[in-house]
Protein backbone atom coordinates (compact mmCIF):
# COMPACT_ATOMS: atom_id res chain seq x y z
CA UNK A 1 0.00 0.00 0.00
CA UNK A 2 1.41 3.52 -0.75
CA UNK A 3 -0.02 6.20 1.09
CA UNK A 4 1.34 10.16 0.44
CA UNK A 5 2.67 12.06 3.28
CA UNK A 6 3.65 15.59 4.06
CA UNK A 7 6.93 15.67 3.05
CA UNK A 8 6.20 14.09 -0.28
CA UNK A 9 7.55 10.84 0.36
CA UNK A 10 5.28 7.58 0.61
CA UNK A 11 5.62 4.57 1.78
CA UNK A 12 5.54 1.03 0.82
CA UNK A 13 4.98 -2.20 2.91
CA UNK A 14 6.08 -5.32 1.06
CA UNK A 15 5.03 -8.92 2.40
CA UNK A 16 8.15 -11.90 1.72
CA UNK A 17 6.96 -12.87 -1.46
CA UNK A 18 6.71 -9.79 -3.19
CA UNK A 19 10.11 -8.74 -1.84
CA UNK A 20 11.53 -11.90 -3.25
CA UNK A 21 10.02 -11.27 -6.48
CA UNK A 22 11.51 -7.78 -6.87
CA UNK A 23 14.62 -8.79 -5.72
CA UNK A 24 14.61 -11.39 -8.28
CA UNK A 25 13.64 -9.48 -11.26
CA UNK A 26 17.21 -6.94 -10.03
CA UNK A 27 19.37 -10.18 -9.84
CA UNK A 28 18.05 -11.80 -12.85
CA UNK A 29 20.28 -10.87 -15.50
CA UNK A 30 17.85 -11.14 -18.32
CA UNK A 31 15.49 -8.90 -16.79
CA UNK A 32 15.14 -5.35 -19.05
CA UNK A 33 17.10 -1.79 -17.44
CA UNK A 34 14.17 0.13 -17.05
CA UNK A 35 12.08 -2.92 -15.31
CA UNK A 36 15.43 -3.36 -12.53
CA UNK A 37 15.56 0.48 -11.79
CA UNK A 38 12.25 0.36 -11.15
CA UNK A 39 12.17 -3.05 -9.05
CA UNK A 40 14.72 -0.84 -7.16
CA UNK A 41 12.83 2.16 -6.48
CA UNK A 42 9.87 0.17 -4.88
CA UNK A 43 12.65 -1.76 -2.75
CA UNK A 44 14.69 1.19 -1.50
CA UNK A 45 10.89 3.12 -0.66
CA UNK A 46 10.11 -0.65 1.28
CA UNK A 47 12.95 0.09 3.46
CA UNK A 48 11.88 3.80 4.73
CA UNK A 49 13.64 5.74 2.38
CA UNK A 50 12.71 9.36 1.73
CA UNK A 51 11.64 10.78 -1.90
CA UNK A 52 15.07 12.36 -2.19
CA UNK A 53 16.82 9.30 -1.23
CA UNK A 54 15.37 6.72 -2.90
CA UNK A 55 15.98 9.59 -5.90
CA UNK A 56 19.75 9.62 -5.06
CA UNK A 57 20.05 5.53 -5.20
CA UNK A 58 18.44 5.11 -8.54
CA UNK A 59 19.61 8.25 -10.17
CA UNK A 60 15.89 9.39 -11.17
CA UNK A 61 14.35 12.11 -11.22
CA UNK A 62 10.90 12.65 -8.00
CA UNK A 63 8.37 12.61 -10.59
CA UNK A 64 9.86 9.44 -12.27
CA UNK A 65 10.20 8.13 -8.42
CA UNK A 66 6.61 8.93 -7.83
CA UNK A 67 5.01 7.57 -11.25
CA UNK A 68 6.67 3.66 -10.12
CA UNK A 69 6.06 4.14 -6.72
CA UNK A 70 1.68 4.64 -7.76
CA UNK A 71 1.90 2.64 -10.34
CA UNK A 72 3.11 -0.42 -7.97
CA UNK A 73 0.29 0.75 -5.72
CA UNK A 74 -2.47 0.31 -7.83
CA UNK A 75 -1.08 -2.85 -10.28
CA UNK A 76 1.51 -4.71 -7.71
CA UNK A 77 4.37 -6.24 -9.59
CA UNK A 78 2.87 -6.47 -13.06
CA UNK A 79 2.63 -2.51 -13.40
CA UNK A 80 6.04 -2.14 -13.21
CA UNK A 81 7.00 -4.89 -15.72
CA UNK A 82 5.09 -2.70 -18.51
CA UNK A 83 4.86 0.76 -20.05
CA UNK A 84 1.04 2.12 -20.29
CA UNK A 85 0.53 2.62 -23.80
CA UNK A 86 0.61 6.59 -24.27
CA UNK A 87 -2.44 7.61 -27.12
CA UNK A 88 -0.47 8.98 -30.84
CA UNK A 89 0.18 12.59 -31.01
CA UNK A 90 -1.17 12.48 -34.40
CA UNK A 91 -3.67 9.76 -36.18
CA UNK A 92 -2.16 7.39 -38.28
CA UNK A 93 -1.57 7.53 -41.93
CA UNK A 94 -4.58 6.01 -43.80
CA UNK A 95 -4.21 3.05 -45.93
CA UNK A 96 -4.93 5.30 -48.96
CA UNK A 97 -1.71 7.48 -48.22
CA UNK A 98 0.67 4.81 -47.50
CA UNK A 99 -0.25 3.37 -51.09
CA UNK A 100 0.11 7.16 -52.71
CA UNK A 101 3.89 7.23 -51.57
CA UNK A 102 4.53 3.42 -52.75
CA UNK A 103 2.65 4.41 -56.41
CA UNK A 104 4.54 7.56 -55.97
CA UNK A 105 8.30 6.09 -55.48
CA UNK A 106 7.98 2.94 -57.51
CA UNK A 107 6.35 4.50 -60.86
CA UNK A 108 7.77 8.45 -60.80
CA UNK A 109 11.10 10.77 -60.04
CA UNK A 110 11.03 13.83 -58.51
CA UNK A 111 12.39 17.15 -60.63
CA UNK A 112 16.20 17.32 -60.55
CA UNK A 113 16.70 13.53 -59.19
CA UNK A 114 16.85 10.17 -60.71
CA UNK A 115 15.38 8.90 -57.40
CA UNK A 116 13.25 9.89 -54.54
CA UNK A 117 14.75 10.73 -51.09
CA UNK A 118 13.04 10.35 -47.40
CA UNK A 119 12.97 14.07 -46.95
CA UNK A 120 11.53 15.06 -50.52
CA UNK A 121 9.34 12.28 -50.43
CA UNK A 122 7.82 13.82 -47.18
CA UNK A 123 7.97 17.17 -48.97
CA UNK A 124 5.72 16.16 -51.64
CA UNK A 125 3.45 13.99 -49.86
CA UNK A 126 3.13 16.32 -47.10
CA UNK A 127 3.67 13.91 -44.16
CA UNK A 128 6.57 13.26 -41.78
CA UNK A 129 9.99 11.89 -43.15
CA UNK A 130 9.70 9.63 -40.24
CA UNK A 131 6.57 8.10 -41.98
CA UNK A 132 8.13 7.86 -45.37
CA UNK A 133 10.84 5.77 -43.73
CA UNK A 134 8.56 3.57 -41.71
CA UNK A 135 6.08 2.70 -45.58
CA UNK A 136 9.40 2.47 -47.16
CA UNK A 137 11.02 0.03 -44.34
CA UNK A 138 7.19 -2.36 -44.19
CA UNK A 139 7.23 -2.52 -48.08
CA UNK A 140 11.14 -3.39 -48.48
CA UNK A 141 11.81 -0.33 -50.67
CA UNK A 142 15.07 1.09 -50.82
CA UNK A 143 14.88 3.63 -53.77
CA UNK A 144 18.96 5.17 -52.83
CA UNK A 145 19.67 1.48 -53.94
CA UNK A 146 20.70 -0.07 -57.27
CA UNK A 147 21.56 -3.30 -58.37
CA UNK A 148 23.54 -3.55 -61.07
CA UNK A 149 23.80 -6.68 -63.78
CA UNK A 150 25.24 -7.83 -67.22
CA UNK A 151 23.70 -10.13 -69.47
CA UNK A 152 26.19 -12.40 -71.91
CA UNK A 153 25.66 -11.80 -75.39
CA UNK A 154 27.77 -15.34 -76.29
CA UNK A 155 25.54 -17.26 -78.47
CA UNK A 156 27.53 -20.30 -76.67
CA UNK A 157 26.33 -19.39 -73.33
CA UNK A 158 24.92 -22.15 -72.18
CA UNK A 159 27.57 -24.63 -73.56
CA UNK A 160 30.39 -22.86 -71.72
CA UNK A 161 28.54 -22.47 -68.34
CA UNK A 162 27.81 -26.52 -68.78
CA UNK A 163 31.62 -27.02 -69.72
CA UNK A 164 33.23 -24.53 -66.62
CA UNK A 165 30.68 -25.39 -64.34
CA UNK A 166 31.19 -29.62 -64.76
CA UNK A 167 34.98 -28.52 -64.22
CA UNK A 168 34.32 -27.11 -60.83
CA UNK A 169 31.86 -29.56 -59.71
CA UNK A 170 33.17 -32.77 -60.93
CA UNK A 171 36.53 -32.50 -61.92
CA UNK A 172 38.57 -35.01 -64.31
CA UNK A 173 40.80 -37.80 -63.16
CA UNK A 174 44.51 -36.86 -62.70
CA UNK A 175 44.13 -33.73 -64.19
CA UNK A 176 44.71 -30.57 -62.47
CA UNK A 177 41.31 -27.32 -63.33
CA UNK A 178 42.88 -23.82 -63.16
CA UNK A 179 41.49 -20.73 -63.28
CA UNK A 180 43.87 -18.27 -64.69
CA UNK A 181 44.00 -14.63 -65.54
CA UNK A 182 45.92 -11.47 -65.34
CA UNK A 183 44.98 -8.91 -62.94
CA UNK A 184 46.41 -5.44 -64.80
CA UNK A 185 46.86 -2.20 -64.51
CA UNK A 186 48.34 -1.97 -61.06
CA UNK A 187 48.95 1.00 -59.49
CA UNK A 188 52.18 1.66 -57.45
CA UNK A 189 50.23 4.45 -55.80
CA UNK A 190 52.11 6.70 -52.97
CA UNK A 191 50.08 9.30 -50.83
CA UNK A 192 51.01 13.24 -50.62
CA UNK A 193 51.20 12.79 -46.80
CA UNK A 194 52.09 9.99 -44.54
CA UNK A 195 48.80 9.10 -42.36
CA UNK A 196 48.06 8.77 -38.94
CA UNK A 197 47.89 4.79 -37.22
CA UNK A 198 45.19 3.53 -35.91
CA UNK A 199 44.44 3.80 -32.04
CA UNK A 200 41.69 3.50 -29.85
CA UNK A 201 38.82 5.89 -30.65
CA UNK A 202 39.96 6.39 -34.29
CA UNK A 203 40.45 4.81 -37.33
CA UNK A 204 43.83 4.87 -39.25
CA UNK A 205 44.00 8.00 -41.67
CA UNK A 206 45.51 8.04 -45.14
CA UNK A 207 45.10 10.75 -47.80
CA UNK A 208 42.63 11.09 -50.73
CA UNK A 209 45.06 12.06 -52.74
CA UNK A 210 47.61 10.09 -54.38
CA UNK A 211 51.06 10.05 -56.80
CA UNK A 212 51.27 7.74 -59.50
CA UNK A 213 54.48 5.75 -60.12
CA UNK A 214 54.04 3.18 -62.87
CA UNK A 215 52.11 -0.29 -62.86
CA UNK A 216 52.28 -3.78 -63.12
CA UNK A 217 50.28 -6.74 -63.75
CA UNK A 218 49.75 -10.23 -61.68
CA UNK A 219 49.08 -13.67 -63.73
CA UNK A 220 47.52 -15.80 -61.41
CA UNK A 221 46.80 -19.42 -61.63
CA UNK A 222 44.10 -20.58 -58.78
CA UNK A 223 44.30 -24.57 -58.06
CA UNK A 224 40.40 -25.05 -58.03
CA UNK A 225 40.40 -28.49 -55.85
CA UNK A 226 43.42 -27.01 -53.19
CA UNK A 227 43.42 -22.91 -53.54
CA UNK A 228 47.15 -23.21 -54.65
CA UNK A 229 48.50 -19.91 -56.54
CA UNK A 230 51.04 -19.83 -58.91
CA UNK A 231 51.53 -16.42 -59.88
CA UNK A 232 53.99 -14.03 -61.43
CA UNK A 233 54.08 -10.32 -61.76
CA UNK A 234 55.15 -8.78 -65.64
CA UNK A 235 55.12 -5.44 -66.69
CA UNK A 236 52.53 -5.80 -69.13
CA UNK A 237 49.96 -8.66 -70.61
CA UNK A 238 50.25 -9.03 -74.31
CA UNK A 239 50.50 -12.03 -75.47
CA UNK A 240 53.98 -12.65 -75.20
CA UNK A 241 53.85 -12.34 -71.66
CA UNK A 242 51.05 -14.51 -71.39
CA UNK A 243 52.80 -17.42 -73.33
CA UNK A 244 55.51 -16.74 -70.23
CA UNK A 245 53.25 -17.69 -67.66
CA UNK A 246 51.90 -20.60 -69.35
CA UNK A 247 55.56 -21.93 -69.20
CA UNK A 248 55.69 -21.20 -65.79
CA UNK A 249 52.43 -23.14 -65.19
CA UNK A 250 53.70 -25.98 -67.54
CA UNK A 251 57.30 -26.18 -64.94
CA UNK A 252 55.35 -25.63 -61.64
CA UNK A 253 53.07 -28.58 -62.21
CA UNK A 254 53.70 -32.41 -62.62
CA UNK A 255 54.05 -33.75 -66.08
CA UNK A 256 51.65 -36.63 -65.84
CA UNK A 257 48.75 -34.26 -65.04
CA UNK A 258 46.45 -33.07 -67.69
CA UNK A 259 45.48 -29.39 -67.34
CA UNK A 260 41.94 -27.60 -67.92
CA UNK A 261 42.44 -24.06 -67.66
CA UNK A 262 39.30 -21.81 -67.24
CA UNK A 263 39.87 -18.77 -68.92
CA UNK A 264 38.36 -15.58 -69.82
CA UNK A 265 37.94 -14.32 -73.74
CA UNK A 266 40.71 -11.36 -73.82
CA UNK A 267 42.48 -11.47 -77.00
CA UNK A 268 46.09 -12.66 -75.84
CA UNK A 269 44.56 -15.85 -74.97
CA UNK A 270 43.83 -16.57 -78.55
CA UNK A 271 46.80 -15.44 -80.82
CA UNK A 272 48.40 -17.72 -83.27
CA UNK A 273 51.81 -17.93 -80.84
CA UNK A 274 49.65 -18.74 -78.20
CA UNK A 275 47.53 -21.76 -80.16
CA UNK A 276 51.05 -22.93 -81.81
CA UNK A 277 52.13 -23.23 -78.32
CA UNK A 278 49.28 -25.50 -77.01
CA UNK A 279 49.79 -27.68 -79.93
CA UNK A 280 52.67 -28.79 -78.86
CA UNK A 281 52.08 -29.05 -75.33
CA UNK A 282 48.57 -31.03 -75.71
CA UNK A 283 48.26 -31.44 -71.65
CA UNK A 284 46.81 -28.12 -71.82
CA UNK A 285 42.98 -27.74 -72.45
CA UNK A 286 41.55 -24.13 -72.52
CA UNK A 287 38.00 -23.75 -71.34
CA UNK A 288 36.86 -20.52 -71.80
CA UNK A 289 33.71 -18.12 -69.85
CA UNK A 290 31.08 -16.99 -71.86
CA UNK A 291 31.68 -13.44 -72.96
CA UNK A 292 30.50 -10.61 -70.27
CA UNK A 293 30.55 -13.67 -67.68
CA UNK A 294 34.49 -13.11 -66.19
CA UNK A 295 33.30 -13.68 -62.70
CA UNK A 296 32.54 -17.53 -63.29
CA UNK A 297 36.57 -17.77 -63.42
CA UNK A 298 37.15 -18.62 -59.62
CA UNK A 299 41.02 -16.39 -59.92
CA UNK A 300 38.89 -13.13 -59.44
CA UNK A 301 38.10 -14.14 -56.38
CA UNK A 302 41.70 -14.38 -54.96
CA UNK A 303 42.61 -10.77 -57.22
CA UNK A 304 39.32 -9.38 -54.87
CA UNK A 305 41.20 -10.82 -51.54
CA UNK A 306 44.88 -9.70 -52.62
CA UNK A 307 43.40 -6.02 -53.41
CA UNK A 308 42.13 -6.18 -50.21
CA UNK A 309 44.92 -7.27 -47.76
CA UNK A 310 47.72 -6.11 -49.44
CA UNK A 311 47.15 -3.38 -52.64
CA UNK A 312 44.52 -1.27 -51.54
CA UNK A 313 45.52 0.34 -48.39
CA UNK A 314 49.62 0.05 -49.45
CA UNK A 315 51.89 3.05 -50.30
CA UNK A 316 54.22 2.18 -52.97
CA UNK A 317 56.83 4.36 -54.19
CA UNK A 318 57.86 2.58 -57.23
CA UNK A 319 56.92 -0.37 -59.19
CA UNK A 320 59.54 -2.32 -57.50
CA UNK A 321 57.74 -1.78 -54.25
CA UNK A 322 54.62 -2.73 -55.36
CA UNK A 323 55.67 -5.91 -56.65
CA UNK A 324 57.68 -6.59 -53.37
CA UNK A 325 54.36 -6.24 -51.82
CA UNK A 326 52.59 -8.71 -54.00
CA UNK A 327 55.58 -11.28 -53.62
CA UNK A 328 57.36 -10.36 -50.21
CA UNK A 329 54.47 -9.58 -47.48
CA UNK A 330 56.12 -8.28 -44.05
CA UNK A 331 59.75 -8.48 -46.03
CA UNK A 332 60.22 -11.93 -45.00
CA UNK A 333 57.89 -14.57 -47.32
CA UNK A 334 56.63 -14.26 -50.86
CA UNK A 335 52.24 -13.19 -50.64
CA UNK A 336 51.41 -16.18 -52.68
CA UNK A 337 53.99 -18.39 -50.53
CA UNK A 338 52.01 -16.81 -47.35
CA UNK A 339 48.58 -17.94 -49.19
CA UNK A 340 50.00 -21.54 -50.49
CA UNK A 341 50.96 -22.20 -47.14
CA UNK A 342 47.31 -22.48 -45.54
CA UNK A 343 45.52 -22.29 -49.39
CA UNK A 344 41.56 -22.13 -48.64
CA UNK A 345 39.77 -23.55 -52.28
CA UNK A 346 37.01 -20.79 -53.46
CA UNK A 347 34.27 -23.32 -53.79
CA UNK A 348 31.84 -23.26 -56.54
CA UNK A 349 28.23 -24.32 -55.04
CA UNK A 350 25.68 -23.02 -58.18
CA UNK A 351 25.02 -25.73 -60.41
CA UNK A 352 24.55 -25.04 -64.49
CA UNK A 353 21.45 -25.23 -64.05
CA UNK A 354 20.61 -22.73 -61.46
CA UNK A 355 22.89 -20.49 -63.70
CA UNK A 356 21.26 -20.58 -66.77
CA UNK A 357 17.59 -20.11 -65.29
CA UNK A 358 18.90 -17.02 -63.88
CA UNK A 359 20.04 -15.68 -66.97
CA UNK A 360 16.95 -16.78 -68.75
CA UNK A 361 14.51 -15.06 -65.92
CA UNK A 362 16.60 -11.74 -66.39
CA UNK A 363 15.94 -12.17 -70.31
CA UNK A 364 12.01 -12.74 -69.62
CA UNK A 365 12.01 -9.70 -67.20
CA UNK A 366 14.08 -7.03 -69.85
CA UNK A 367 11.68 -8.57 -72.62
CA UNK A 368 8.81 -7.76 -70.69
CA UNK A 369 10.16 -4.14 -69.70
CA UNK A 370 10.95 -3.54 -72.69
CA UNK A 371 7.70 -4.43 -74.10
CA UNK A 372 5.87 -2.27 -71.71
CA UNK A 373 8.33 0.65 -72.54
CA UNK A 374 7.01 0.50 -76.34
CA UNK A 375 3.53 0.42 -75.31
CA UNK A 376 4.10 3.37 -72.94
CA UNK A 377 5.51 5.59 -75.59
CA UNK A 378 2.41 4.77 -78.27
CA UNK A 379 0.29 5.69 -75.62
CA UNK A 380 1.60 9.00 -75.58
Amino acid sequence: MVSAVTDGSATITLNEPERRALEGLVANRNTPTKVVWRAKIILATARGLGTMAVCKESGKTKKTVWRWQERYAEEGIEGIKRDKTRPPGTPPLSDEIKAKVLAKTVTETPPGATHWSVRSMAKAMGISHTSVQRIWREAGLKPHLVRTFKISNDPEFEEKVVDVVGLYMNPPDKALVLCVDEKSQIQALDRSQPGLPLKPGRAATMTHDYKRHGTTTLFAALDVRTGLVVGECLPRHRAKEFLRFLRKIDRATKKSLDLHLVLDNYATHKTPQVKAWLAKHPRFHLHFTPTGASWMNLVERFFAEITTKRIRRGVFRSVGELEDAIRCAATIRDYLDQHNADPKPFVWSKSAKAVLAKERRALEQLQSLSCWSQTTESEH
